[in-house]
């Protein structure tokens, strides 16, 4: 038995040193002692790969480093069930000093853009005032963790005034062969600034990975990727009773045959994958467009990317955390915002771009479906105290409709009340000091 660790090699390199174990019995030793030989890069170049399989693509992986782009943008990236990456977190960062992007171009949307962040940014001293007399700091309570808390939370509540075209920077860590798959479809997206970032993310591959990226185009996909990009790529209904409905097709008699699993699962324990062959639980939810990026966060089922606009309401929950003159303030903001996106709208501008100008504060229409191993996990973890309180609620209902679709099923959500938690002020990534023992957690 031999086992080796090898990632000093490029991405293209690894792919090909995976890809000859299945037409060779030679050690992978040999064949990096080719690649060190031959440098990074000229390895690939030796072989012919006469058998086509896309699979070697999943071999090689790499990162790319996006910034300057809206948050509709990193959503459409993200939109995919192999996205690994990560975001800036309106959550924690400040974002008053962060670009717009605005495909409309004109005055009035320019206006409505600046209109919410200028409320954004006067807001936020009031806010921290508030929180800090509604939870005053307790005498064990670090001042400088504390005062991080009272930081988070204000962006929890302001975040919901950001106009989605407020840019970010993300990552995705991704195969090659994903890569491609995904940014084939992100050229039809229906927002001009995701097709222009996948025309840059395809040139910057190509010079990277000459070899992996030469696909060709056939005109019949081409045309099936356009009509999906055109036609199906958001989702915006509301033909459910309520606000949040629950189904499934699982079957409790087959379901049954796994009570011991389900019974003896310990708290923070995954069911096993494979019961997702069981059925899917769907849920259908009204939640705003900030906290959908977070729930949008779970790949393991189907989310739904929905169409952001001023239909469904401004999300309550946001509006009773603002002290009264200032909600006051964000009430006629609203008001006043919304009937500018109409006028807009009314002039011609197209509802995708309209995204832009509108608040993530907004409610839009959720559908996610998953498996049982995902739905367990995704309930629970989002039920938890840190969990923003807008998407935590929605978990609490998703816990609720799961002991009533299956009695005795063991779940461990957190279902304590909403309150002031200074761990919030904890959840930071910072440089190690001399003396250090430990981290502070994400």
């Amino acid at each position: 038995m031999k086992i080796f660790i090898h990632d000093e090699f490029n991405p293209e390199d690894m792919a090909m040193m995976q890809a000859l174990y299945s037409r060779s019995a030679e050690s992978v030793e040999l064949h990096a002692e080719k690649v060190r030989k031959s440098g990074s890069g000229k390895f690939m170049e030796s072989f012919y790969v006469g058998y086509g399989h896309a699979s070697i693509g999943d071999c090689g992986s790499t990162t790319l480093f996006i910034e300057g782009v809206s948050m509709l943008a990193a959503k459409a990236i993200q939109d995919w069930p192999l996205y690994s990456g990560q975001e800036t977190s309106s959550r924690y960062i400040d974002m008053s000093k962060q670009a717009l992007v605005d495909p409309i171009g004109t005055p009035a949307s320019a206006a409505v853009q600046k209109k919410w962040m200028d409320f954004y940014v006067s807001a936020q001293e009031k806010v921290k005032a508030h929180i800090r007399a509604k939870y005053p700091r307790k005498a064990d309570e670090d001042e400088k963790v504390y005062e991080r808390a009272v930081k988070a939370r204000a962006f929890d509540t302001l975040r919901a005034f950001l106009p989605a075209g407020i840019t970010t920077q993300l990552s995705w860590h991704t195969n090659l062969r994903q890569a491609h798959d995904r940014n084939a479809l992100l050229r039809y997206y229906p927002l001009a600034e995701i097709r222009e970032i996948s025309g840059i993310i395809q040139t910057k591959l190509q010079e990277k990975y000459p070899h992996s990226f030469v696909h060709k185009q056939y005109e019949k996909q081409e045309a099936y990727r356009k009509l999906l990009g055109e036609k199906y790529t958001f989702y915006s209904k509301k033909d459910y009773a309520g606000d949040f409905v629950a189904k499934t097709n699982i079957k409790k008699a087959e379901l049954a045959e796994y009570s011991e699993l389900i019974k003896k699962r310990p708290e923070k324990t995954n069911l096993p994958v494979w019961m997702g062959e069981l059925g899917n639980v769907a849920f259908d939810f009204l939640m705003d467009f900030g906290s959908f990026r977070d729930i949008h966060r779970h790949r393991n089922g189907t989310c739904r990317m929905p169409l952001l606009s001023t239909k469904f309401g401004f999300n309550e929950w946001y509006l009773a955390e603002l002290p009264d003159d200032v909600r006051k303030e964000a009430k006629a903001l609203i008001k006043e915002q919304t009937a500018a996106l109409k006028k807009i709208a009314a002039s011609g501008a197209r509802k995708e771009d309209l995204q832009y100008l509108t608040a993530i504060g907004f409610n839009v229409s959720c559908r996610v479906s998953y498996g049982l191993p995902a739905t367990i996990y995704v309930t629970e973890l989002r039920s938890g105290r840190l969990v923003h309180p807008t998407l935590r609620v929605i978990a609490h209902k998703m816990d609720k409709a799961l002991r009533k679709m299956f009695p005795g099923i063991v779940l461990f959500s957190d279902l304590s009340k909403d309150d002031w938690d200074v761990r919030r002020g904890k959840q930071d990534i910072v440089e190690k000091k001399p003396g250090m023992k430990t981290a502070i957690g994400m």
